[in-house]
């Protein structure tokens, strides 16, 4: 953990505390957490679970959709993006650009999933490409497809520029659509947190099963 990274917290607010004995026989289960409670922030099924269990358990249930986010100047909401894919079960991030990135915003939910830098789009098409998966690029430009109407790829990368100028020239070159999002004020666009919650909650109404809160299968 950098010196950036936000304490976990493991002895006061919302959780549970000591599990009373005698405890679950489950391998999954941490012995320090049964005994002292568990207050990190994860879902009631996760409770108590050793933190390499929950990654693997997440990566096991991921879907077939990846973020990637640009990181060429500032990086006000790559935190919330990668907070973003953890709530809908990306099966991974993608920094492209900087390696370094303000990790408070992510509220240690990347300590949970797949996030992988990248220095370069090149990079980042090289490793899509040999993996399979489209980069769809998610920006209010001319002759975007609305996201509300586009079939999304049940797996792809969904790509967001920086705050600002959005996406570079190079990743509108490598992108195989664009799709923006409808938008009915003022603003002349909203922010790439709020982008990436919508573009993948729209992946999950096209492609996710609906089934109620994660619970063993």
């Amino acid at each position: 953990m950098s010196a950036s990274d936000p304490p976990e917290p493991s002895s006061d607010g919302p959780g549970v505390g000591p599990h009373p004995p005698p405890w679950p026989d489950d391998d999954r289960l941490d012995p320090e957490l049964l005994a002292i409670g568990d207050h990190r922030n994860v879902v009631d099924h996760y409770r108590y679970w050793k933190r390499e269990e929950i990654v693997a358990d997440l990566a096991r249930r991921s879907h077939g959709f990846h973020v990637a986010i640009e990181n060429w100047e500032h990086d006000f909401n790559i935190g919330t993006v990668v907070r973003n894919a953890n709530a809908f079960g990306a099966a991974g991030v993608h920094i492209v650009g900087r390696r370094r990135w303000n990790r408070r915003g992510a509220m240690v939910t990347d300590r949970y999933l797949s996030v992988t830098h990248h220095p370069t789009i090149e990079a980042l098409i090289g490793w899509a490409t040999a993996e399979g998966l489209p980069l769809i690029g998610i920006d209010n430009l001319p002759g975007s497809v609305p996201l509300e109407t586009y079939r999304l790829p049940e797996r792809c990368v969904m790509l967001f520029g920086q705050e600002g100028p959005g996406l570079s020239t190079a990743a509108r070159d490598a992108v195989a659509t664009v799709c923006s999002i409808a938008q009915f004020g003022s603003t002349r666009s909203i922010n790439a947190g709020v982008a990436s919650g919508i573009a993948m909650h729209a992946w999950i109404r096209q492609h996710a099963a609906i089934g109620g809160p994660v619970t063993d299968e």
